[in-house]
């Protein structure tokens, strides 16, 4: 395989557009989801399309040994990747008291384990090769605390300052560490999280979009990239740190609370 990406939650959404980008751009992929029916059409469709080399890994990423399980094969089939693409993730709306545990537990291994194992496994080869460059799907959630989806804020506050962390430690290699912060974009996080019943998620940008600002920054060498957010929450943004914080929290939980 030739300029292999690693894309996680490769099945939908933001990582299905990911994985369409790259073939388009004559990539080779490895594609990492729970669904092998989902992995094995996409694969289907890009090598038909595009004329490139997939590899199908079908793992549930929230559990613990999965991330290695997916390093080890990769590492068996002696592929080398020159993208890795951390998409993988979901949230969950509620009261974090009221939430069932498993969900919340899941949900941390899935943002924040996976994610900070699979860099851990393949950015070694990437120092020894002087190259690659990695893509964190994080969110505009991490820039804030989140009253009613608590834990998957924080788990992406968790994504952003690990991503921004790493990527000055190799300030002195030609490897790059990329930060994708989407705002409500349209794909199945909505439906499954619940927030497509909020106003947060009254208008969403779409998943191509986004994916390609990040894809296109990733190549860049970005730090952050911030894509899909409409102007009344740029505008929400961007007043933030200026406002009260009590005020913000109001504000989010309003913005989340189910009508």
């Amino acid at each position: 395989m030739k300029n292999t990406a690693l894309i996680t939650g490769a099945s939908t959404g933001i990582g299905r557009e990911l994985a369409m980008i790259h073939a388009g751009r004559g990539g080779d992929l490895i594609v990492v989801a729970r669904s092998q029916d989902k992995l094995n059409t996409l694969k289907k469709e890009l090598e038909e399309k595009y004329g490139v080399e997939v590899m199908v890994i079908a793992k549930d990423l929230t559990h613990p040994d999965a991330s290695k399980q997916v390093f080890d094969e990769v590492e068996a089939h002696g592929i080398t990747i020159d993208y890795l693409i951390n998409n993988a993730g979901f949230g969950g709306l509620g009261k974090f008291h009221q939430r069932p545990w498993e969900d919340d537990l899941a949900m941390i291994n899935l943002n924040i384990v996976a994610l900070t194992a699979l860099t851990r496994f393949f950015l070694p080869g990437f120092v020894q090769r002087n190259r690659g460059k990695i893509l964190n799907v994080s969110s505009t959630a991490s820039l804030m605390p989140g009253p009613l989806q608590a834990v998957y804020f924080a788990s992406k506050a968790y994504v952003t300052s690990f991503s921004n962390a790493i990527a000055e430690e190799l300030h002195d290699t030609n490897v790059t560490v990329t930060t994708l912060m989407p705002g409500a974009t349209e794909t199945e996080f909505g439906r499954v999280s619940g927030m497509d019943k909020t106003e947060m998620f009254k208008k969403t940008a779409s998943a191509h979009k986004v994916a390609l600002a990040g894809y296109n920054g990733m190549l860049k060498g970005k730090l952050d990239v911030v894509a899909g957010l409409p102007l009344m929450q740029r505008m929400m943004m961007a007043a933030i740190p200026f406002s009260p914080k009590k005020m913000v929290l109001k504000q989010i939980r309003t913005m989340q609370e189910v009508k």
